[in-house]
């Protein structure tokens, strides 16, 4: 069996990796992750990925309790980086090479994001942590990872969250939800379905690059799809 997608972004809430937890990080949670990166990474996988900032700080959330947006999206950037730090870590423990790259400039703990350097790492084998979003308030980690998919040349994007797929409505408030296999990009866009923002979408169909949702927490998920087996919802033309 032959890998699908050599060059993957896995875009990863920062909500998933609460695990049971109301906030922060569960290193449990971290450390499966890790596991499951590990395992693609040996079927010669080169992955980049980038991980939101839900649990730590939410931008939108501070604006709409008064705070600037710039400031409120700025502190959401920097919320990934420790998210980002924290996978590294973990990858790491689990003899993952991985490389953190952040838009906003931290020389001591990070690399600063520079596209032909990011390639080469993927080229040599190591995993890419792409953090601080674009560096631009008003971009969600969703449009981050869309663009970085681009630049590097990602074959897909793999968002993992915490729901197996994207439905007609929220499964957890309504059972009679109905799950997409596959999805247009017009379609997503036509039925305002909350995969991930628009402009993110737009970007990803520009430029024809599938978008495929699925589960985090199930073991192999990640493994599977890069092998283009189905899992969850693909978003294509």
């Amino acid at each position: 069996m032959t890998v699908k997608y050599e060059r993957v972004l896995l875009k990863l809430s920062g909500e998933a990796l609460m695990g049971e937890d109301s906030y922060g990080i569960n290193p449990r949670v971290l450390d499966f992750v890790a596991g499951e990166v590990k395992e693609v990474v040996a079927e010669g996988v080169e992955l980049g990925i980038v991980i939101g900032a839900g649990n730590i700080f939410r931008g939108v959330a501070g604006a709409s309790k008064g705070m600037d947006r710039t400031t409120a999206d700025s502190m959401g950037m920097l919320a990934t980086v420790m998210n980002s730090l924290a996978m590294q870590d973990a990858l790491e423990r689990n003899g993952v090479i991985t490389r953190v790259m952040s838009a906003i400039p931290m020389q001591s703990v990070s690399e600063p994001y520079i596209r032909r350097r990011a390639t080469r790492h993927l080229e040599k084998g190591r995993v890419v942590i792409f953090a601080a979003g674009t560096g631009n308030p008003y971009f969600t980690t969703d449009s981050a990872a869309v663009l970085r998919a681009l630049e590097i040349d990602a074959q897909v994007v793999i968002k993992a969250t915490k729901v197996d797929g994207v439905y007609d409505k929220d499964p957890v408030v309504y059972p009679d939800a109905k799950k997409y296999d596959s999805l247009s990009y017009d379609v997503v866009l036509q039925k305002g379905l909350r995969v991930m923002d628009a402009s993110g979408i737009a970007l990803a169909r520009e430029d024809g690059l599938p978008i495929m949702v699925m589960d985090m927490a199930v073991a192999g998920n990640i493994k599977r799809a890069v092998f283009g087996e189905k899992v969850g919802t693909l978003i294509t033309e």
